[in-house]
């Protein structure tokens, strides 16, 4: 049997890949959704962040979960509960009836990512922990590999709601894995539910970002996505007093004080913007700029997932020559650029030249995440691992929905300031430049960091004798 730095991430990652599969689907199939539903599939980005925010308005809520009632129970329950909204968007009818079951979906997912990690964190020894996160990522990345092609050919043959009925097996699959093969893992004492950071934390976050979603879109009354807005900034300030003041916050702020945490937030945040506009940029850009159908869009976006899976295998090997600090900056610029690139593409562009582009790209933004992963829990303790997964998580989901929303409003604007309904090439070039700068601001962040930052987890200070020979096994 694996070692547990191999076998616990391929178990919490055979749920990943669902997700992660999930999500690329959509993304190739908005414009048939679309079609079907009647709907503008710029609107649809609703489908995008609604799941976005449910994971957003629910993690927080996840550690304490699997404090109280067990890591391994809830981490089952979170795939269950995935699965059935899966089924829901397969059945759906009209735009609301998929945004409520993608809701349903990010409840799911707001437990299985967090609380999956936490069990990673509480079973796998610092000096192991960057080869089981690459150990973690390379099934979930398959999900990003297939997806693309797979949906696209699955939308142009079968129609599109079967792209979320296929997360059945899959979701079996990943249950069973789990109930013979999961540890449990717990702390000696769980303080009571923070319910009123809950709350605050929960309407804040969710208002805030589905009023820079629908702002513009005439989806509500003209007064209501700014109200939203205004809603959301005030109780997210609100939660922050309260966290101030409380001994066991939902979100614990107080872990910011951690410089390699504190770097991964707000860094990984920035970062992240970019990342996550990405896969709702490129199928639309070639599906709708450019004219290929689904499949041909699918055949070359999976490319990026090829050239993040490939790095993997080199990542802990990597961290170690350069060190966190180093690998961050220069990797960073070099991701950021990546993203820019991709709006240059072009229908004359050789295919040769853009797969190339994209598996590097692939590559690229791969290893700052696992970098960054890594790093942001190297001087976290067992006892704070489940605070600082749940904040870590919230954060990165915002910042994702935060890059759609990005995306889809320079878009929109684009649209507005040439006074057409077409989307042009040019459109994308802008929409890509934009979020690859907030991309490329998280290098300050980064720049901050102490030059033997997150020696613990990255070994290159001083690399055990155990460490020696598991670099020289994995070889």
């Amino acid at each position: 049997m694996p070692p547990p730095s191999r076998l616990i991430p391929l178990i919490i990652a055979s749920a990943l890949f669902m997700e992660n599969m999930d999500q690329t689907i959509i993304a190739t199939s908005l414009p048939a959704i679309s079609r079907d539903l009647g709907t503008d599939p710029i609107v649809l980005k609703l489908a995008f962040t609604t799941y976005l925010l449910s994971l957003t308005v629910f993690i927080p809520i996840s550690g304490w979960l699997a404090d109280r009632f067990g890591a391994r129970h809830v981490f089952r329950a979170a795939i269950a509960i995935f699965t059935l909204g899966s089924i829901a968007c397969g059945m759906a009818s009209s735009l609301g009836g998929l945004v409520g079951a993608r809701a349903m979906q990010g409840i799911g997912g707001a437990m299985m990512v967090p609380v999956g990690r936490i069990i990673l964190l509480r079973s796998i020894p610092k000096s192991e922990l960057v080869d089981a996160l690459a150990w973690l990522t390379i099934p979930a990345l398959m999900g990003p590999l297939v997806g693309p092609p797979i949906g696209g050919f699955i939308t142009d043959n079968f129609g599109w709601r079967w792209i979320f009925w296929m997360n059945v097996p899959f979701g079996a699959i990943a249950i069973g894995l789990a109930t013979a093969l999961m540890p449990e893992t717990g702390v000696d004492e769980v303080p009571p539910l923070d319910f009123k950071g809950f709350l605050l934390s929960g309407f804040g976050l969710s208002s805030l970002i589905f009023g820079l979603t629908v702002l513009g879109r005439d989806l509500l009354p003209g007064y209501m996505p700014s109200a939203l807005i205004g809603f959301g900034i005030v109780m997210v300030i609100l939660y922050v007093l309260h966290a101030r003041k409380t001994a066991a916050p939902i979100l614990d702020l107080r872990l910011l004080k951690i410089e390699t945490f504190r770097a991964g937030v707000v860094g990984g945040s920035l970062f992240r913007v970019g990342v996550g506009a990405v896969p709702f940029l490129l199928p639309l850009m070639f599906q709708f700029a450019y004219g290929m159908s689904a499949f041909q869009s699918g055949l070359i976006t999976f490319i990026a997932a090829a050239g993040a899976i490939s790095m993997k295998f080199g990542a802990a090997r990597l961290i170690r020559r350069f060190g966190f600090r180093r690998l961050l900056l220069v990797n960073g610029v070099l991701a950021s650029v990546s993203i820019s690139v991709m709006g240059l593409l072009s229908d004359t562009t050789p295919y040769v030249i853009a797969l190339s582009l994209l598996f590097i790209g692939g590559f690229l933004r791969s290893l700052q995440f696992t970098a960054m992963n890594a790093m942001s829990y190297s001087d976290v303790d067992n006892q704070q691992a489940s605070y600082a997964t749940t904040l870590y998580t919230v954060s990165q989901q915002l910042s994702l929905s935060m890059g759609v929303v990005l995306a889809a409003f320079v878009l929109e604007a684009a649209q507005w300031w040439r006074a057409e309904a077409t989307l042009t090439p040019m459109d994308f070039t802008i929409a890509f430049a934009v979020v690859a700068t907030c991309s490329l601001m998280a290098q300050f962040q980064f720049a901050a960091l102490s030059p033997g930052a997150g020696e613990s987890v990255s070994g290159k200070g001083a690399p055990s004798h155990a460490d020696v020979r598991k670099n020289e096994a994995d070889v």
